[in-house]
């Protein structure tokens, strides 16, 4: 039954689009329509905002909405759209975007993006995620998951019982969430790493400075889960490929600059 719900996973995610992503990665899509996500994204930033304290810190907002903006002008066609910034008091080094054109941003992340262009290493990065349409995708896979898991469940409590049908439902979810939906993440964070580098590049940010950025966040964090069961890459084999794409990125950074792409925001 453990091979069931991939099967029927696949098979229902066959309907949903298939597009390519900025890397050039096959992605389902579709699961919900885009202004509905859209709406859900700005549903989100709203209740985040009602639930957590926004900082009042002018000269810190201003410092958000510089970076944003610098990195929003390089967006693709459609994505350009003012986005809305929050700066949260909440010392944990996070930061987020959403589908909707929304940036929040926890003023614990400036422990450890200690200049303009290692908050723009953060915030390039979360944006990376919404333009890669990496929420979509994981609503469509995560919706996939769980009506195949409901077909199984049904299946087998058809031939052994309501028992059997609710133990196949959590060994299912757990197997889904380990070699399924997890590894997916990592994917996505690996995506969010290129895309969010060539756009911070692109906005004449340094593109060196990610390096230094997930340095800090690695000293900030010593502890972290096994990789197996993380959403994040291995933190060395980030550390090198950020390294390495750094310095093929130079040329658009120093091009950008030539252009007159050069923010001051901190």
């Amino acid at each position: 039954m453990r091979a069931l719900a991939p099967v029927l996973t696949a098979a229902l995610l066959a309907g949903c689009a298939t597009t390519t992503s900025p890397t050039g990665r096959t992605q389902y899509v579709g699961a919900i329509p885009p202004a509905q996500l859209d709406q859900m994204g700005e549903q989100a930033f709203a209740e985040a905002k009602a639930k957590n304290t926004v900082s009042t810190d002018a000269a810190r907002n201003a410092y958000v909405r510089c970076v944003v903006d610098a990195i929003t002008r390089e967006l693709p066609a459609g994505w350009q759209a003012r986005w809305d910034t929050a700066l949260f008091v909440n010392d944990e080094p996070n930061a987020f975007a959403l589908p909707g054109g929304k940036v929040g941003v926890h003023t614990g992340i400036f422990k450890v993006a200690r200049n303009q262009d290692q908050l723009a290493a953060v915030i390039a990065h979360e944006i990376g995620h919404v333009i890669s349409r990496h929420h979509d995708e994981r609503i469509t896979r995560q919706l996939g998951t769980q009506t195949a898991l409901g077909i199984a469940s049904m299946i087998v409590g058809a031939k052994y019982g309501e028992g059997a049908a609710r133990t196949t439902s959590q060994l299912g979810g757990l197997t889904a969430q380990a070699a399924f939906l997890l590894p997916k993440s990592r994917e996505q964070e690996s995506e969010a790493d290129v895309v969010g580098q060539q756009l911070m590049a692109r906005a004449g940010f340094d593109p060196r400075q990610a390096v230094n950025l997930w340095q800090n966040m690695i000293e900030a964090s010593p502890g972290r889960p096994p990789e197996w069961l993380s959403t994040h890459p291995d933190p060395q084999s980030r550390l090198r490929e950020l390294g390495a794409r750094a310095e093929g990125l130079l040329p658009v950074w120093q091009q950008a600059r030539g252009a007159g792409r050069a923010p001051r925001c901190g």
